[in-house]
C-alpha cells in the first residue's frame, strides 16, 4: 500500500507564519452546513481536503474568501504568534468559470481589467502587459496572452486562473476542485504547477479533491470533512484511516484497484452522495 501513495521527499515548510481558522461554521437558510471547523495550516504546505458530496468543502472555500457568511475567525499568524492587522491575502481558482463563448475577451484582457481597473477601451500599457506576461510565465502560460478566453482549453483556462490568483502573491491560495473536467496530462500539469507554487512562494495552499491518490501524491497534509473535521493527518494516515470506509463506503486498496482496472481515479458521484443531499 505504500506505492500507491507519494513517495515524494519529504519537505518542511518554514513554519514561520500560518493561517488559523477557529471556530468556523456556516449555517445556510437554518440548517447547520459547517461546524467546530478548527485548523491551521503552515506555510509552504499543501492541504488536501476530501469528503463526498454534501460534506461542505466548495462552502468552507466560499466562507473562506466572504462570499457567504460564517462564524468564528479566519486569522493569518506571523512567526512569534503576532496576528497579522491587515486582511489576509487570498487567492482562489473555482471549480469552473462560466465564459461566454462569443466574447472576444483575452487573456491580457482578464489580467488588466481584474488587476488594475484601467478602462479597457482606452488601450492597454506596455508595462501592464509586462506584468500579466510575467504573472503568466510562473505557470507557463505566458504563450497565452494574446488568446481569446473562450478559445483555452480547459487545462489552459485554470492554470492562466491560477496566474490570476497569485497576483499579487496571497498569503493562502484556495483550490476547488482545479482538475475537474481535465485529462491526465492537463492534470498532471497543473498539481506540478501548484506544487512548486507552495515552495516558490512559500503559500499556505488547500486544495478541495474527489481524486484521492492525486491529491495524496501533492499533498503534505489531509483532511476528511464531513460537514466537520473527521481526521487531520498525512495522507497515508488518512487514506487508511477507518473513517474512509465509514465516510465513502470504500477503502483506499479497494480504489485502488478500480483505478488499476482502468476506472476513473476520481471518486464518482454514486460514491461521493450522501443520503441528505446538500452542497459540497
Amino acid at each position: 500500500m505504500d506505492n500507491m501513495i507519494s513517495t515524494q521527499a519529504v519537505r518542511h515548510s518554514c513554519g514561520a507564519c500560518c493561517t488559523r481558522l477557529t471556530g468556523f461554521g456556516v449555517t445556510l437558510q437554518g440548517v447547520p452546513v459547517l461546524e467546530h471547523i478548527n485548523l491551521h495550516m503552515h506555510c509552504g504546505e499543501l492541504t488536501a481536503i476530501i469528503g463526498p458530496n454534501g460534506a461542505g468543502k466548495t462552502t468552507l472555500l466560499r466562507a473562506m474568501i466572504g462570499e457567504i457568511p460564517h462564524v468564528g475567525a479566519l486569522r493569518f499568524i506571523h512567526h512569534g504568534n503576532v496576528e497579522s492587522a491587515r486582511p489576509l491575502r487570498i487567492g482562489y481558482v473555482p471549480q469552473r468559470l462560466d465564459l461566454d463563448r462569443t466574447s472576444p475577451t483575452t487573456v491580457l484582457d482578464l489580467f488588466v481589467g481584474a488587476l488594475s481597473g484601467w478602462p479597457l477601451w482606452l488601450g492597454v500599457r506596455a508595462r501592464r502587459r509586462e506584468e500579466a506576461r510575467g504573472h503568466l510565465a510562473v505557470v507557463g502560460a505566458e504563450s497565452l496572452i494574446n488568446r481569446k478566453l473562450s478559445e483555452l482549453s480547459g487545462g489552459q483556462l485554470q492554470r492562466v486562473l491560477l496566474a490570476l490568483a497569485l497576483a499579487p502573491n496571497p498569503e493562502l491560495l484556495l483550490l476547488d476542485e482545479p482538475v475537474a473536467g481535465l485529462d491526465q496530462v492537463g492534470t498532471e500539469l497543473f498539481y506540478q504547477t501548484v506544487s512548486r507554487m507552495r515552495t516558490q512562494y512559500d503559500l499556505s495552499i488547500l486544495l478541495v479533491s474527489h481524486d484521492l491518490m492525486a491529491a495524496a501524491s501533492v499533498a503534505d497534509r489531509m483532511i476528511l470533512l464531513n460537514r466537520t473535521v473527521l481526521c487531520d493527518g498525512a495522507p497515508g494516515d488518512v487514506l487508511v484511516s477507518p473513517l474512509l470506509k465509514q465516510t465513502f463506503g470504500f477503502t483506499l486498496a479497494e480504489a485502488d484497484r478500480r483505478r488499476q482496472d482502468g476506472e476513473s481515479g476520481r471518486l464518482s458521484r454514486e460514491h461521493c452522495e450522501l443520503p441528505e443531499g446538500g452542497k459540497g
